[in-house]
């Protein structure tokens, strides 16, 4: 079987983000950490555009880290599936990162793996879904190399 494609678009008006095929790295390790296979994309933004999509889809005002798109869409010719978008805003994550003292980069692979996630019919809005996708994100992100994003980092 191919691998997923993951494209990535990064907004003209961000100033800094990780390298593509980091984020396709993450972006598949969630795929191969719940077994699910599809195409998606996965798009970095500032401010102006995620507060936009956050107002139009959400109708919150304001911006937040990641938003998810789910699609799940299978395209004419009948050949993979075609999961859905996961936007993230950079300067949110970065300042985010800096105040839970973590790496940036490790919390655009958290923010990655948790809109992927998302888009494989993934959420947190009970408590005891919330559970099991906080426990499927720390195991992803374990065999990343990556620590545990719920525990405090003081």
């Amino acid at each position: 079987m191919a691998s997923p494609r993951v494209d990535v678009q990064i907004a003209d008006d961000v100033v800094s983000s990780p390298r593509a095929a980091e984020l396709r790295r993450w972006a598949r390790a969630a795929l191969d950490g719940v077994d699910a296979t599809g195409d998606l994309c996965i798009r970095i933004v500032a401010t102006t555009e995620m507060s936009d999509l956050n107002t139009r889809f959400r109708h919150k005002t304001g911006t937040t880290n990641v938003l998810s798109f789910a699609a799940d869409v299978v395209p004419p010719d009948g050949e993979g599936r075609y999961l859905g978008d996961v936007v993230i805003c950079a300067p949110v994550v970065e300042a985010e990162a800096a105040q839970q003292r973590k790496s940036a980069a490790h919390h655009y692979a958290h923010l990655v793996v948790h809109g992927v996630l998302h888009l494989c019919g993934f959420d947190h809005e009970r408590a005891a879904d919330a559970q099991v996708m906080e426990a499927h994100e720390v195991a992803i992100l374990g065999a990343l190399g990556i620590d545990d994003p719920y525990r405090s980092h003081e």
